[in-house]
């Protein structure tokens, strides 16, 4: 399966890194290839040095102006003309979705993912990894956001809230038929 990751480039502490490294490393052991922002720094290469590390594929989609910062040695590297293009291409190589702790690049990546299967035009699954609690307001102000009307479809069927890396991959295979 090609699993995209949206996550953060910035360089965090082991609360963050530490889930990371683990759903990379069963990334990586299950066979799947990553596909992300082709960054080398931060926790785009902490998952990328991961699921190499473990056995994985690596598909890259970087952006123009930060090509000096993708990662050598990927697979397969992309190179957008910006980043519009980005998206576009990382959802287009994508089975599935995992939306991991990230600043407002990441937010901008899992509200238009989950803004295409609202209208049905994706059913690619979405996992939100909600690390450390990091994403506790976000998933209230969903719900909220369901309770008000403001949602057309059921949360559930838009996005997975997983606790542990284990379980957001475990939701991924299940929704694939992969065991």
């Amino acid at each position: 399966m090609n699993i995209c990751v949206f996550l953060s480039a910035a360089d965090l502490d082991e609360r963050y890194t530490g889930p990371a490294k683990e759903f990379a490393e069963l990334l990586g052991k299950g066979g799947h290839t990553l596909v992300w922002g082709g960054s080398d720094v931060g926790l785009m290469k902490v998952v990328a040095d991961g699921v190499q590390e473990a056995g994985g594929r690596l598909l890259g989609v970087s952006v123009d102006f930060l090509a000096a910062k993708a990662r050598e040695g990927a697979d397969e590297m992309v190179i957008a003309k910006d980043l519009a293009e980005r998206k576009r291409l990382l959802l287009e190589k994508a089975d599935a979705v995992v939306i991991m702790v990230g600043g407002t690049g990441t937010l901008d990546e899992a509200t238009e993912i989950l803004e295409l299967k609202k209208h049905g035009h994706t059913d690619k699954p979405v996992v939100l990894l909600n690390t450390a609690g990091f994403y506790d307001g976000l998933k209230v102000q969903f719900r909220r956001m369901e309770d008000e009307g403001f949602l057309p479809r059921p949360l559930t069927e838009l996005v997975f809230f997983a606790e542990e890396p284990v379980g957001a991959l475990a939701y991924l295979e299940e929704s694939q038929g992969i065991e």
